[in-house]
């Protein structure tokens, strides 16, 4: 009798537990406007300097300021270390299963691929000469920065600096790249050298889904893990980085709602296992766009270099999400024949161009 008792009373249990453990859930994201000059629709993005305005932090009071025993007093901080303390508070004051991020999206700087877009158009780019290595002048696949992306890339390390020493702006706790080159090339570029806490060095860990948009095109395909290992020796790989490309396809095309698939899945991976409060990313413009839209950011456009700063709300929501399904690939469209090319006056300055920044 009372072996039984204990049975049925474990069962129960089991039942119940598997109640809890089976529960869907899922995070909301939402980007939290009136901090940054990009959250505003006035700002114009194809004009907007973020090394101009202090990473477009608009400068402000917080309702933090009366209360910050914890974390320094207001007099005399700079925007950043409000802002900082500002973020501090509604962590500290967040309800359960609510936390905030501050994100630093960046863009790759220039590389061949955008010079070659350029010099052919983009109309003979997507459906030509993109499915090429190159063009016998530079290669685009998987492409390096050139000399101009390189400078860009050392301008914010500049900036970035400049905001260390006169804002004390807080630094990124965790580092995160696309494993294209651009990207690596970027990342190493802006933040190596800079004076970071040593707890927080700056050591990137590179995740397949940060990619760019995944078409045909030569410059969406990665190397293989063996090579960004050789180049950049100090990465590090999330668990599971193959070593050959699984994702890119000659002949697929990956749809606009399955890239926003990928980079909800990717942003749940980082807001699920870690808990920096200040992350870098360096990623796409395509991706870059991708990411916004998912955080419930406006749109906002990033040229080569650039960087977003994003205050994110993210909630452990219980239920299933009611988010779009990723739609199948679809078949690339590509050119039988090659268009014609550019006029010769563009050609010419063009090529002039493209042949100075070519790699030796």
């Amino acid at each position: 009798m009372f072996s039984s008792t204990i049975s049925h009373g474990f069962l129960f249990f089991v039942l119940f537990m598997s109640t809890i453990v089976a529960t869907p859930s899922y995070i909301k994201y939402e980007s939290v406007p009136g901090y940054f000059l990009q959250d505003l629709d006035s700002t114009n993005a194809a004009t907007f300097n973020f090394m101009t305005t202090n990473f477009g932090l608009i400068n402000r009071t917080y309702s933090s300021s009366s209360n910050s025993k914890e974390v320094g007093t207001t007099e005399d901080q700079t925007q950043w270390e409000r802002f900082a303390r500002e973020v501090w508070q509604l962590n500290e004051q967040s309800d359960y299963g609510v936390e905030y991020k501050v994100l630093f999206i960046g863009r790759h700087g220039q590389g061949y691929h955008n010079i070659a877009e350029s010099y052919y158009g983009t109309p003979a780019w997507n459906c030509y000469y993109s499915q090429m290595d190159g063009d016998g002048t530079i290669t685009w696949a998987d492409a390096q920065l050139t000399p101009n992306g390189i400078a860009e890339a050392l301008a914010v390390n500049a900036f970035w600096a400049k905001e260390i020493t006169e804002q004390n702006i807080p630094t990124p706790q965790k580092f995160y790249t696309s494993p294209l080159s651009r990207c690596c090339a970027t990342a190493a570029l802006t933040f190596t050298g800079l004076t970071l806490p040593a707890s927080q060095p700056f050591i990137p860990e590179v995740k397949e889904l940060l990619r760019e948009w995944i078409s045909g095109h030569t410059c969406d395909r990665r190397g293989n893990m063996s090579y960004i290992a050789a180049n950049y020796p100090t990465f590090t790989f999330e668990e599971g980085f193959q070593e050959a490309d699984p994702l890119w396809n000659a002949t697929l095309v990956e749809t606009r709602s399955a890239q926003d698939e990928r980079s909800r899945s990717v942003l749940d991976d980082i807001f699920m296992n870690d808990r920096s409060t200040y992350i870098s990313i360096t990623t796409h413009s395509g991706e870059a766009a991708s990411m916004l839209s998912v955080l419930g950011h406006r749109p906002f456009s990033l040229s080569t270099g650039a960087v977003i700063p994003i205050l994110v709300r993210a909630e452990t929501v219980t239920g299933r999400p009611s988010f779009p399904t990723g739609q199948p690939w679809t078949s690339i469209l590509t050119c039988t024949t090659p268009p014609p090319n550019p006029t010769p006056t563009t050609a010419e300055v063009k090529l002039s161009d493209a042949m100075m920044m070519r790699i030796q």
